[in-house]
C-alpha cells in the first residue's frame, strides 16, 4: 500500500478530480447512489495510487469477481491486486 509523505501536495493532487467534480455528483439520484459512487471513486483512486491502470484493474476484477471465493476477495483490492496472465 502506498504511503504519502508529510508533504500534502500528492494528497491534494490525488483528490483534485473528486473536488472538481463535486457539483456534478451533487445530484447522484439518492444518498445510496452517492455512497456507491464514492466507494467506486475511492477504489479507482487507490488503484491509481498503487501504480495500476484503473481501467485495467477494474476490467480484471469484474471478470474475476464471479469466480472468486468470498475468502479470497481481499486479493482483488487495489493494494493487493496482481494482474492475471
Amino acid at each position: 500500500m502506498r504511503c504519502y509523505p508529510i508533504d500534502k501536495t500528492p494528497v491534494e493532487n490525488a483528490i483534485r478530480p473528486v473536488a472538481l467534480g463535486r457539483e456534478n455528483w451533487l445530484f447522484a439520484g439518492s444518498e445510496t447512489a452517492g455512497k456507491r459512487a464514492a466507494a467506486v471513486m475511492t477504489l479507482l483512486a487507490t488503484a491509481k495510487a498503487n501504480g495500476h491502470d484503473p481501467h485495467a484493474w477494474l476490467t480484471d476484477v469484474r471478470t474475476r469477481l464471479l469466480t472468486t471465493l468470498d475468502r479470497d476477495l481481499d486479493a482483488l483490492l487495489p493494494h493487493r491486486w496482481q494482474k492475471t496472465a
